[in-house]
């Protein structure tokens, strides 16, 4: 919002309530809440009037029979009858598509009020290879249905270069209209300044966000069943995506230099359950942080001797769809990265970068070694590899909204055009 205004667009947010529901998925941070610029409207739903989180039954029935569940009814109708009330003014509707409900209810809205709408999907769907489906033919039902709502907006914005080019082989169809690849990115105030250098004597590894361990065991358990129905990414892991990889890592240098347990420590940072505890407690050096705000998490990621980035595994050639947001961040605070990622645009970013140890998501040995002999880089006191600063300045927020922004000058036809301040409605 704040770095659309520069282009010359205000924005008209509808949104939930504020009402904090500790959900693991959504939590408050009043750090973030803070940095809305004044002046912006923001309309939100009743927090009354939003349900509870429904039993196992009502997911079961959306997953397998299609059903939708009390929160997608509510947010749908919701966000449908305010955008309307709010937006009549609007000159486009833009859509932040987390959760993919909302394509919907923004596709009725664009009907409702003549306007054109932007669809800007984060990860990429039906198509992103951690969705897991009941079976091959609710796969098919959801991008059929996927492509349907995008066929109704005037322009698409996907998040990496594989997500745009996996949409139009999979849709032809969109081929005529503007899709376009605009990251997730950082803002740059929060890396300004210099960070307060620590005395410790540690040589610190951290992750921030979430891990996805509890997911990623069921998946191990069901995927001779999903594989058989058709529902799940071929060869995929999603245990790699968590900790557990870098904790056996961990133990195997300890193993090898015990001396080094007193030395080197584990950070992670972000909402976690039992599973994930339990496989952290494994780790002597590991500090579990729990939820922290943004503002604590950039001064943990600032403040590491090596970030640590796992991905899903994927077999070898096959390309990742997304990269996960926490890699902007890691680039710009210009630490090192140990990365534990597959093909696909995360790699390709980081080795354009320079500054990443880039190893196969499930290589604890390569893990190893890197954490090892990054150690040695530390106790040595020679200075740690940097990232090119001009591929780090892709990814600021600033650059990326004036992408948006030439996306919204397109639509409306303003391209090359001198025009007063636009209005957007923003549903997210």
């Amino acid at each position: 919002m704040r770095a659309l205004a520069d282009p010359g667009y205000e924005s008209v947010v509808v949104t939930r309530g504020l009402e904090e529901r500790n959900e693991r998925w959504t939590p408050e941070d009043a750090t973030l809440n803070a940095e809305i610029p004044a002046g912006v409207e923001i309309h939100r739903l009743p927090s009354a009037t939003e349900p509870e989180p429904t039993t196992w039954w009502h997911p079961f029935a959306e997953r397998w029979f299609g059903v939708k569940n009390r929160w997608t009814r509510w947010w749908a109708s919701g966000s449908f009858e305010l955008g309307r009330q709010v937006g009549a003014s609007a000159d486009l509707i833009y859509v932040w598509m987390q959760p993919y409900a909302s394509a919907e209810p923004a596709a009725a809205l664009s009907r409702a009020l003549g306007k054109p709408w932007v669809a800007d999907l984060g990860d990429p769907w039906a198509l992103d290879e951690m969705m897991i489906y009941p079976s091959a033919l609710h796969r098919r039902l959801a991008l059929r249905r996927m492509g349907e709502l995008l066929g109704t907006a005037s322009a698409i914005v996907m998040n990496t270069p594989e997500a745009a080019e996996r949409l139009l082989g999979s849709f032809p169809e969109l081929r005529g209209r503007p899709v376009t690849t605009i990251p997730n990115g950082f803002d740059a105030s929060d890396f300004a300044g210099d960070v307060e250098p620590r005395r410790d004597g540690k040589f610190r590894i951290v992750h921030t966000g979430y891990l996805h361990t509890e997911l990623a065991e069921q998946h191990r358990r069901r995927r001779l069943v999903w594989r058989a129905l058709g529902g799940g990414t071929r060869g995929i892991d999603i245990l790699t995506r968590s900790h557990v990889f870098l904790v056996d890592a961990i133990d195997a240098v300890l193993a090898r230099r015990p001396d080094l347990a007193n030395v080197l420590e584990l950070h992670l940072a972000g909402v976690t359950n039992e599973t994930d505890r339990a496989v952290a407690l494994r780790c002597p050096v590991a500090k579990l942080h729990g939820y922290v705000s943004h503002a604590r998490s950039i001064e943990l990621i600032r403040t590491a001797d090596l970030l640590f980035l796992p991905m899903q595994n994927l077999p070898p050639g096959v390309r990742a769809t997304i990269v996960p947001g926490k890699n902007y961040e890691y680039l710009a605070s210009a630490a090192p990265i140990l990365a534990a990622v597959p093909d696909g645009d995360a790699r390709d970013i980081l080795v354009e970068a320079g500054n990443a140890i880039l190893v196969r998501p499930d290589d604890v040995g390569a893990m190893s070694l890197a954490i090892e002999r990054e150690l040695e880089r530390f106790r040595s006191g020679a200075a740690p590899s940097r990232p090119e600063p001009e591929v780090v300045a892709r990814f600021e927020y600033q650059r990326l909204a004036a992408n948006l922004a030439n996306v919204f000058d397109t639509v409306l036809g303003r391209r090359g055009a001198i025009a007063p301040p636009a209005t957007a409605v923003r549903t997210s």
